[in-house]
């Protein structure tokens, strides 16, 4: 068994993940979190049996030796995550997603953690065809300050385990979908379920309804993280973990099943390209993950929890 600290606990994915502990998996979980979106609900009724140690306070100005002595593995999920949004908080963006994870990064080399760094698909941008993690470097085209801060961080935990010894591994995650206690609503799937679900229209960038995106359930993603963990996948590599590659299209056709009367609003975004791609997730399978979140039952089961909030 090992100790294990997680940044951003209490967010979407993080949430899922420490209601997911069982006795015995870990000696100890400590958790940090400012609770910038107040998140309390995400601590309530935690499993029983695991050594849970809350620390609320901000990755970007706390003595991070003083959390990270002792630890095995740090999983860091504290980031500002809306891409659309991103734009307009550039400087925000690049204090926590940057900044911030090189701070949690030299902390893992002075106390000798290895470190899981959540990245994202979106550092693909425009592409075409199928793209995997042998995708050049010089090839890769964010569309936010998001997706740029995720890639920047991605060449500086390299320089780092170049040059100061440090073990960690890249997941280029999906768009999540799928239920948690700390879930959000601003990604695509879980967006368009609350729009649906609200009777209001479901707003979708003016080039992306017949794109194919990358999609990644949150069932897979804890998944994912636990096998690293068990697994001691701490090669220094990127791997794509992405349950399916679908069109938002499609998406809607599978909400339409649980909610008939959908409206469509096309709006636009500085964030479009006219191309569809395909990220594919085989090099993880490689360790002998396979995905199994189904994106039907995950949407049916995130309109399912919201379905009596109007009319």
């Amino acid at each position: 068994m090992s100790k294990i600290l997680i940044t951003g606990a209490l967010g979407h994915i993080g949430s899922k993940l420490i209601h997911s502990l069982k006795p015995g998996e870990f000696d100890e979980v400590r958790m940090i979190d400012n609770l910038l979106c107040q998140r309390y609900v995400s601590l309530f009724n935690l499993p029983q049996g695991v050594k849970f140690n809350f620390i609320e306070d901000d990755i970007c100005t706390v003595d991070l030796d003083k959390y990270f002595t002792g630890i095995d593995v740090v999983i860091h999920f504290a980031a500002i995550t809306d891409a659309t949004s991103s734009h307009d908080k550039k400087d925000e963006v690049e204090k926590v997603n940057y900044l911030g994870t090189e701070r949690v990064a030299e902390a893992c080399i002075r106390n000798g953690c290895k470190l899981i760094f959540p990245s994202t698909t979106s550092v693909y941008g425009v592409q075409s065809g199928i793209v995997d993690e042998d995708c050049a470097q010089v090839d890769l085209k964010p569309q936010s300050p998001y997706a740029e801060s995720k890639i920047r961080a991605e060449r500086l935990l390299e320089s780092l385990g170049k040059y100061k010894g440090l073990k960690f591994v890249i997941c280029r995650f999906g768009t999540i979908f799928g239920t948690s206690i700390g879930m959000r609503f601003h990604t695509a799937v879980n967006k368009f379920c609350w729009q649906a679900s609200m009777g209001q229209s479901i707003t979708v960038w003016r080039t992306a309804l017949n794109q194919k995106r990358p999609y990644l359930g949150i069932e897979d993603a804890i998944s994912a993280i636990k096998l690293i963990i068990k697994n001691e996948i701490f090669d220094n590599n990127i791997y794509n973990v992405v349950t399916t590659n679908t069109t938002v299209g499609d998406i809607i056709n599978i909400i339409k099943k649980d909610i008939t009367e959908i409206k469509i609003e096309l709006v636009d975004t500085k964030i479009m390209n006219q191309l569809s791609y395909h990220v594919s997730g085989k090099k993880f399978e490689k360790h002998g993950f396979e995905y199994r979140s189904n994106i039907e039952q995950d949407i049916n089961d995130t309109i399912k929890i919201l379905k009596n909030a109007c009319g």
